[in-house]
């Protein structure tokens, strides 16, 4: 039967568009099974919302509190061929799963000669800066893990990319790790399709074409871009603004396309400056276009402290910070 566009579209925020794709895997995939803190009842962020009264307690599950554990026993499920959802209800508190992620699921293909993996493992985590979040709910921990080969890192910046990339995620045949904006799963809402669809991992988006200046970021940072781009257009600078949405891996190609165009580059991000995923794109942008660049690769980050309580506003790189950081680059 064919449907109606407005039986196609509906107005979801990320909440909603993330609990959609899981309700598509959970129907799709008998496998399927999600699980973590408190997601029974729906997780603190109802992500889960609905899902287990409808799929059953065996397949929509608590774990105990204890991050290492819920990514081995994830590691153990996907190895046996199930698709395993892990949910880490903060980001902030993915480090005591460290060596579980790094030391055996992004190593099991390889430790195995491909005879076993994990690639069915996705683990998602609540991630980024909220406001008042401070040392242990603000934190942006993807440049820890953008060290280690055998690794997806993923960042969604609205409802459909939400949707679109939890599901290229789930379906991709490597262990991913799944990064959700805290301060978007209420805001903003817009038109997703209902149908199942997916956004292929490794894929930047350029979300605002333009011929002065490349920016680069994600997540719900893309809004405070969107902000400082349009201060600078009323001094009639011309921002491209690029979605990396795959931080691992990242997409050069789109990258090195659009600063062939602008010959300059701004990188900026919520997690601290220093060795950040900004880093090894200015060094290899450095090395790849340097005769084509007209200003050194610019960076405007977090600063390299722990997220005060307070503070964190002054901490994290708002709108006035990145707009400085583009007049910067244009007066060089």
């Amino acid at each position: 039967m064919e449907l109606t566009e407005k039986e196609e579209m509906i107005e979801m925020n990320q909440l909603s568009a993330l609990n959609d794709a899981l309700k598509i895997t959970l129907e799709q995939d008998p496998t399927a099974c999600i699980f973590g803190e408190d997601v029974a009842f729906g997780g603190v962020f109802r992500v889960t919302k609905d899902l287990r009264e409808k799929y059953g307690a065996d397949r929509v599950f608590n774990s105990p509190l204890s991050e290492q554990g819920i990514v081995g026993f994830g590691i153990g499920m996907a190895a046996m061929g199930h698709t395993a959802i892990a949910e880490i209800q903060f980001a902030d508190y993915i480090f005591p799963a460290f060596d579980q992620i790094i030391n055996e699921g992004a190593k099991y293909r390889y430790r195995s000669g491909g005879q076993w993996d994990c690639g069915k493992l996705t683990i998602r985590c609540a991630s980024s800066a909220v406001g008042h979040g401070a040392i242990y709910h603000s934190q942006s921990p993807e440049g820890f893990f953008a060290h280690c080969p055998g690794l997806k890192l993923v960042y969604p910046r609205d409802p459909y990319t939400a949707k679109g990339l939890l599901r290229g995620s789930i379906l991709d045949d490597n262990p991913v790790i799944f990064f959700e904006s805290k301060r978007l799963y209420q805001y903003p809402r817009m038109e997703v399709p209902t149908n199942d669809f997916q956004i292929e991992l490794g894929d930047a988006e350029i979300i605002q074409p333009g011929d002065d200046l490349t920016i680069i970021a994600w997540g719900a940072h893309l809004q405070v871009v969107k902000h400082a781009a349009d201060m600078a257009a009323k001094d009639g600078i011309s921002c491209e603004i690029i979605d990396l949405q795959t931080i691992l891996p990242w997409d050069e190609e789109t990258i090195m396309n659009s600063i062939t165009k602008t010959g300059k580059l701004l990188i900026t991000h919520e997690a601290p400056l220093s060795f950040g995923v900004g880093a090894e794109i200015a060094a290899t942008v450095q090395k790849e276009l340097f005769l084509n660049l007209d200003a050194p690769v610019h960076r405007v980050c977090g600063l390299d402290t722990a997220v005060p309580l307070i503070f964190e506003k002054f901490q994290m790189p708002n709108q006035f910070k990145v707009y400085q950081g583009i007049k910067e680059i244009m007066d060089y």
